[in-house]
């Protein structure tokens, strides 16, 4: 037997007071608040359940196996710890005195990807229109930053935005636990590793970005930006890797642009204030900000274009589509979508210069007809 099946066999038995949560394929999330105290997450609405532990030595029991199979520690001189159960579960562990309520589990399910835009549009996240928008976006390699606070459903639409991305590309994905899942063969996962218990063996999310950079990528697709790598990743934008996609915890699109500014000051690089704004303003195209709204339903929010800085240094953006509020129905549903604002995106002619504009179907007001050859013609001469 392989040693991910004997752990698979002995994690069931030491979660075994939560399994019917995490074997039923509506819950995505499970919350371990001390032995008594569990919560789950369905339809994105938290719920109390009465499923419980026996005390805390069958938690500790449970936390002691999960970290064996990762090959990391939790215990007096690790209070927490980051792992995967061997269904691809992530599972973030936390242990007293820094928890006060007892050993606390939160886990996020895995599921195998069936996400991509179309289903985002079933589930009533965006509409066809938007979706198709976000599509000629990802082929014209415009770096892409999907923003949200925690449980917005984030690396679902970095999921879904990816599957745009034409199979014949290459694309290194870095992670800091891997969850993502591409469509495309030509995919290389990368994950970064906590250090051994001696200390020695650590691989940092900046660690695998310069190892990325030399192994030939036509996409860099990074999970989470988190701290310094948030610069490698844009230096890399503005220097010939354009159409990577990432995700930040942000609430407004110019608080992902300032999120990033902020990390990139994060590195161990020193970069004036200034230097890092411009940055982050050339390399960012196109910020995708969602939303949990109070029905648990994940919506986009806004899709926004990120404009450069204006003469006082402030960041300047335009949303091309904007979420409007149309009430609730009568389960409590919040109804809406989401409207153009009828603002052309400055990138529009490109999606025609690159030979899609005869993919053009429901975005033609946004992206507009193709130029005309005499058009063509006096912007070349002009140039």
């Amino acid at each position: 037997m392989l040693a991910k099946d004997i752990y698979q066999v002995t994690t069931t038995h030491f979660l075994g007071p939560i399994m019917p949560l995490l074997d039923d394929p509506q819950v995505s999330e499970v919350l371990v608040n001390g032995p008594d105290v569990v919560y789950y997450e369905k339809a994105g609405i938290i719920h109390r359940s009465d499923l419980k532990f026996p005390n805390d030595a069958a938690l500790m029991a449970a936390a002691v196996n999960i970290a064996e199979y990762v090959n990391r520690q939790v215990d007096a001189d690790h209070h927490s710890m980051d792992a995967r159960l061997p269904d691809g579960s992530r599972v973030h562990v936390i242990i007293p005195p820094a928890s006060r309520q007892g050993i606390c589990f939160s886990i996020r399910k895995f599921k195998k990807s069936s996400f991509s835009l179309k289903s985002l549009v079933e589930w009533g996240s965006l509409t066809a229109e938007a979706a198709e928008f976000l599509e000629f976006v990802v082929l014209i390699h415009k770096n892409t930053v999907i923003s949200g606070g925690t449980g917005t459903g984030k690396t679902s639409m970095l999921n879904a935005l990816s599957a745009a991305i034409p199979e014949h590309e290459r694309i290194i994905v870095i992670e800091d636990s891997s969850e993502l899942q591409l469509y495309q063969p030509h995919t290389v996962y990368l994950e970064a590793q906590p250090p051994r218990p001696d200390g020695k063996g650590q691989v940092t999310i900046r660690d695998l970005f310069v190892d990325s950079l030399r192994m030939r990528p036509d996409r860099i697709v990074v999970g989470e930006v988190r701290r310094g790598e948030a610069l490698d990743l844009i230096q890399s934008m503005i220097s010939g890797h354009a159409g990577s996609l990432t995700t930040v915890h942000a609430s407004t699109p110019r608080d992902a642009a300032i999120r990033l500014e902020t990390l990139s000051l994060m590195s161990d690089v020193s970069l004036p204030i200034y230097v890092a704004r411009a940055q982050v303003a050339s390399a960012l195209h196109v910020v995708i900000q969602i939303t949990r709204f109070g029905d648990g339903s994940r919506r986009v929010q806004k899709i926004t274009e990120v404009l450069g800085l204006d003469a006082q240094n402030n960041y300047q953006f335009q949303d091309i589509y904007v979420f409007k509020a149309e009430g609730h129905d009568a389960n409590g549903m919040l109804l809406g979508r989401l409207h153009p604002t009828g603002i052309r995106p400055s990138f529009a002619e490109e999606v025609h210069a690159l030979g899609y504009g005869n993919r053009i179907k429901l975005t033609q007001e946004v992206f507009g007809p193709a130029p005309s050859a005499e058009s063509m013609g006096e912007q070349a001469h002009a140039g």
